[in-house]
């Protein structure tokens, strides 16, 4: 609905606006008449007329409105002419990921307007304020509009320029799902399943990408331990106390094989190395069997070709676990000056697990509060709180 507004209107402003005021109406109109038969043709039909009222009101160029109405009745490319797409949401999102915003911005636009996340969701995928996040989404939506940057779906020559973009929104996707930033629910399922269905997609459309291979990988590992990272009574469970045999061995099986698939290209790309530090999690018979050591290794090429500060969160943690609390407290706090871990709660909730393990428990519990303030998650503040209680005890 949105994509097609747009073409109208030209302006993603507008056009959200068109697609609320569509719903809005049907909110009113269904009841009376029933749902449409093509529900989705009906509001979208409804959106678009709205946008062609708006154009109508604001444009004093009877020139200019003809143009827009031109391009609203012109047909939308046959689907023989676009084999390799074949889902509307991955069609969305390959249009949204335009070359001529920014990486950053093309991922928060398509996050936001495209796979249903809130701005503050999306501020805290990229490690940023709500604010600042509120404004590069409307520098990025001015910018579609005043360079009159189309919204089409991309021949298969633009694909590979428009790649790591879907990769990354993909990717975030599922990390938003994985563990919701905010809310009563330690993961939003929808989410999850759209992330693993778009990387599916992505694999049938790129068979030979060895980053989409990796990125399938990363979700089908991480996503087969869904069932146990929470106990019968809600609480979260940490990996050391997950029971491994509940795990998903088919999902782990079938990402393994990727991995070793994406792992063949030379030099690995980050979600290539990001889902061979899930599989050596996965293939672990155990907690303590884990090769931290391997972890560490891992970590040190994903942060060689993707220096994030939250890699160098994780890497710290994972010297912790290889080289003991102290070891691992001396790298977090080698990471307490970043900006954009300020405030970030598994920060402080990591250095208050090492500060515990160290028996510094005053400290621990100044770095338990601390990430208390930080963590908007229902089911996460419950395990922070326990840890608080038993340090009390």
């Amino acid at each position: 609905m949105l994509a097609a507004t747009v073409r109208v209107v030209g302006d993603i402003g507008v056009a959200e606006e068109c697609v609320q005021e569509a719903y809005a109406k049907a909110l009113s109109a269904w009841p009376v008449s029933g749902v449409p038969t093509r529900a989705g043709a009906w509001l979208t039909t409804v959106a678009r007329r709205r946008a062609i009222d708006t154009l109508r009101r604001q444009s004093s160029q009877e020139r200019l409105f003809a143009k827009y109405v031109e391009e609203d009745v012109a047909p939308l490319p046959e689907e023989s002419e676009l084999p390799l797409i074949h889902d509307d949401r991955l069609r969305l999102i390959f249009t949204c990921c335009h070359p001529a915003l920014s990486l950053d911005t093309q991922v928060a636009l398509t996050l936001r307007l495209l796979c249903g996340l809130s701005t503050a969701e999306v501020a805290r995928a990229f490690l940023v304020s709500e604010s600042t996040m509120a404004a590069r989404l409307t520098r990025g939506k001015k910018k579609i509009a005043a360079t009159h940057i189309p919204y089409r779906v991309p021949s298969t020559d633009e694909l590979p320029s428009r790649v790591d973009a879907v990769l990354a929104t993909v990717h975030l996707v599922f990390t938003t799902g994985h563990t919701a930033p905010i809310g009563t629910d330690l993961m939003r399922r929808d989410l999850v399943e759209r992330a693993l269905q778009l990387a599916r997609m992505l694999r049938e459309l790129l068979p030979d990408s060895a980053e989409v291979a990796g990125l399938l990988a990363l979700i089908l590992l991480t996503d087969a331990r869904r069932g146990t990272r929470i106990d019968l009574d809600g609480a979260l469970l940490l990996l050391s106390e997950q029971d491994r045999g509940r795990w998903d061995r088919s999902a782990i099986e079938e990402g393994a094989l990727l991995v070793r698939l994406a792992l063949r290209h030379r030099p690995a790309g980050r979600y290539a190395l990001m889902a061979a530090i899930a599989a050596v999690h996965a293939e672990a018979s155990s907690w303590e069997a884990t090769d931290w050591d391997e972890i560490v290794g891992l970590y040190d090429l994903l942060l060689a070709t993707w220096p994030s500060p939250v890699v160098a969160l994780n890497r710290a943690v994972a010297v912790g676990l290889a080289e003991g609390p102290a070891a691992g407290l001396a790298a977090l706090d080698e990471l307490g000056d970043t900006r954009q871990l300020s405030g970030y709660n598994y920060l402080a909730s990591a250095r208050a697990d090492f500060l515990r393990r160290l028996n510094r428990r005053d400290e621990a519990r100044r770095a338990y509060v601390e990430a208390l303030e930080s963590c908007d998650n229902d089911v996460e503040r419950a395990y922070l709180r326990r840890r608080l209680e038993e340090l009390e005890q």
